[in-house]
């Protein structure tokens, strides 16, 4: 049977509540303590799992032999996702970010990269996959062996093995996106956001110009650039497609958080069944409506019938 493979950033997030952000040497008192699974594969995972349920969903990664790696892969088993392919370092910690959170709504983040910086080519279970299904690879420019070859040599390997690839990156002010150009002749969907787009494209141009530069530059077969205001998309030999956002009142976002990785989420879902590019755009917005519905990257995400009933009073 198909499956979605999620593979890369697995970490937990550990987020204190203050009341403000300290000046240096200041002392400030913690009002709340919480923690939540995080990274690429337990967002994106998750979220597939709770918008398409018949959507097969396996996690490759690395946790630490401690108890953050056994309450995120417990919290990615809730969904009914497939955790055989994560293995346990015996070197380093579970990947974890300290979020300082204030309250109404700023955040300062301190990550540590811990097991995911480890896992790379060797680790990866290229035995658990199988031609046409979709392995989607991240986050690139936070991985370090991924960063440092390990991603171009598994996306490599994976397209010999007749498997459909997909990468995900974080948004980073440098000039590394060098490194995620290089891969891009392997990658068959490049879903990622407006400024990740024309950073890796090199380029400062409308959205729709970004998506014939990437494939220009290798992208194998579709193009997916989400933003706050629209979606959209290019495939190989069509046309640009364009779909706006949900328009979701101001008072109903409760948090940005895990938004891009639920457009990933269901957009992934669209393109694994074969849907046509507005219907791609349609549940990528619409998954993404999920994540902005509660404060935390996965808590509302909701079935695409659930949520498009939601959605259904908006424009």
């Amino acid at each position: 049977m198909r499956k979605i493979v999620v593979a890369g950033s697995i970490l937990v997030d550990r987020i204190y509540g203050i009341d403000s952000y300290p000046g240096a040497g200041e002392l400030v008192q913690i009002q709340s303590l919480s923690r939540a699974g995080g990274g690429m594969v337990h967002n994106t995972g998750r979220d597939i799992r709770r918008f398409a349920p018949d959507i097969p969903v396996s996690a490759f990664g690395m946790i630490g032999d401690d108890d953050d790696g056994r309450y995120v892969v417990s919290e990615l088993q809730r969904d009914n996702v497939d955790v055989s392919g994560i293995k346990v370092s015996k070197k380093s910690v579970t990947s974890f970010t300290e979020v300082m959170s204030v309250a109404g709504g700023e955040r300062t983040f301190f990550t540590f990269p811990g097991a995911s910086a480890e896992w790379g080519y060797d680790d990866f279970p290229f035995e658990l996959v199988n031609e046409g299904d979709i392995v989607l690879l991240g986050y690139f420019l936070l991985l370090d062996k991924i960063d440092n070859g390990d991603g171009l040599r598994i996306l490599r390997e994976l397209k010999k093995r007749g498997v459909y690839t997909a990468i995900d990156l974080v948004t980073e002010n440098s000039n590394r996106y060098s490194l995620v150009r290089d891969c891009l002749a392997y990658v068959d969907y490049l879903i990622v956001n407006e400024v990740e787009a024309s950073r890796i494209a090199g380029m400062d141009v409308e959205p729709c110009k970004l998506c014939e530069k990437l494939l220009e530059l290798g992208v194998r077969e579709r193009v997916v650039i989400h933003m706050p205001e629209k979606g959209i998309t290019l495939r190989r030999g069509g046309e640009v497609v364009e779909l706006p956002s949900v328009a979701i009142p101001d008072e109903l976002i409760k948090g940005k958080t895990g938004a891009g990785d639920a457009f990933c989420a269901g957009a992934l879902t669209g393109i694994f069944r074969g849907e046509s590019d507005l219907n791609i755009l349609d549940l990528g917005g619409i998954a993404s409506v999920g994540a902005l519905s509660e404060p935390g990257a996965t808590e509302g995400m909701k079935t695409e019938k659930e949520l498009r009933e939601y959605v259904s009073k908006f424009k």
